[in-house]
């Protein structure tokens, strides 16, 4: 979480998307965005807090592609430090 953004990767969810995701909320508004290019797969996201969801994606793709592999499989996931 940060900037009031929570931001989600659910184990096994790579049923209905077909791509590494992860998914976000704000202020009631939730949305999915690909990893590694922060593409909005669905949903609306205030476009000033996408814009830093898509910065912090771009800085930890390879975090973020390691931790997909791991909660498709169903480990545990590592923290991925917060955008400051």
């Amino acid at each position: 979480m940060f900037y009031g953004i929570i931001i989600r990767m659910f184990y096994f969810d790579n049923k209905e998307h077909h791509l590494p995701h992860i998914h976000i909320e704000y202020s009631g508004q939730k949305a999915v965005v690909a990893i590694p290019d922060g593409i909005l797969l669905t949903g609306t996201f205030p476009a000033g807090k996408l814009k830093l969801v898509q910065a912090w994606v771009e800085i930890h793709a390879d975090e973020l592609m390691a931790n997909w592999l791991l909660a498709t499989e169903g480990s545990t996931v590592f923290k991925i430090e917060a955008l400051k």
